[in-house]
């Protein structure tokens, strides 16, 4: 979905749009899962990276502009826990117990008109 809001800065407010998000690279070099005791999985994730390419426009009271963005994030860990209960009793369930992650690098790149 598109990002839309507004920010208060300084001597103004910056309104902000952004759209056609699109997730262009996803690299997992290191994933494992395991399966933990009492019905559990655990999913590691290792030095992930992901390229998500977008339209951007801004607006203060000075002035405007627009054009097409790219942000590439790099050292990428996630470790998620999820529960599968074994009641059966009903269809498996799959809920998410704890999650951790945390990422090293954000390069962001705006082409625009100014």
């Amino acid at each position: 979905p598109d990002l839309t809001g507004h920010e208060k800065f300084g001597l103004g407010n910056v309104k902000y749009n952004i759209s056609r998000i699109h997730v262009t690279a996803v690299e997992l070099p290191s994933a494992s899962i395991s399966l933990l005791p009492v019905s559990g999985i655990k999913l590691v994730i290792g030095n992930a990276s992901l390229t998500i390419d977008m339209n951007w426009n801004i607006r203060t009271w000075i002035f405007k502009d627009s054009g097409r963005g790219t942000v590439h994030i790099s050292k990428v860990f996630v470790t998620a826990i999820f529960s599968t209960p074994l009641d059966n009793t009903g269809p498996t369930s799959i809920s998410l117990t704890s999650c951790r992650t945390t990422s090293g690098d954000i390069d962001i790149k705006l082409n625009g008109k100014s």
